[in-house]
């Protein structure tokens, strides 16, 4: 399976993203690891992420990309599965995401949407904030995020749906719940992924079978 996860801050992507990986024994692609380990590693990439940052500057598109194309590169020659988190937030990555993809074969099968009330996300995201002691992540601060994400990383779905590999789910429910739905949709899909070519391809909504799986 490839996937690639789209969701608000707050969904849960990290958690179903990494629970994905596990269950199908492939790789989780998560930007801000990629960023991490580079720069660990001391890579070319590595330092040029260490140069924008020393000047202050935004790590640019190119250079996540170029990180994202070398790890799909190597998820190519370990089993050809991946879970991608952290890319596309916007329209250009995401077409840019799909140029790699095709140029070594390794398109999505599925863009999983993870839904979510904004109202429960905030809720989420305070109760992490205070956790984890994070003073700046305030209720302002998390409704604009949410409104960036609504403004520029949504209209993605909608591309993604075009293309008939959109998958979508109710993350509201306890994350166990959504994970166990996640985990039955893609199994169910697994066998026809390389069977079926993209113009025939439909979009999934799976947000209306929360008594499938439990509503509480």
């Amino acid at each position: 399976m490839r996937v690639l996860l789209v969701a608000p801050p707050g969904a849960g992507k990290g958690t179903q993203g990494a629970l994905i990986a596990t269950h199908f024994g492939i790789p989780h692609i998560a930007t801000g690891d990629l960023l991490r380990d580079h720069v660990a590693r001391g890579t070319e990439l590595g330092l040029a992420v260490q140069d924008h940052l020393g000047r202050g500057e935004l790590v640019p598109d190119e250079i996540v990309l170029d990180m994202v194309r070398a790890a799909f590169d190597e998820a190519k020659h370990t089993g050809g599965g991946y879970v991608l988190d952290g890319m596309p937030r916007n329209m250009a990555q995401a077409r840019a995401l799909y140029e790699i993809g095709r140029g070594l074969e390794m398109t999505a099968n599925v863009a999983l949407h993870l839904k979510a009330d904004d109202e429960e996300l905030t809720r989420r995201l305070l109760a992490r904030a205070a956790l984890e002691g994070r003073s700046d992540d305030t209720e302002e601060v998390i409704r604009r995020r949410l409104d960036l994400y609504h403004e520029v990383t949504h209209p993605i779905v909608d591309w993604y749906a075009s293309r008939g590999i959109l998958v979508a789910v109710d993350a509201m429910r306890p994350a166990e719940r959504v994970g166990r739905q996640i985990l039955t949709a893609l199994e169910a899909m697994r066998p026809l992924v390389n069977l079926v070519p993209e113009h025939a391809r439909r979009s999934v909504d799976l947000t209306g079978l929360g008594a499938a799986f439990g509503t509480s």
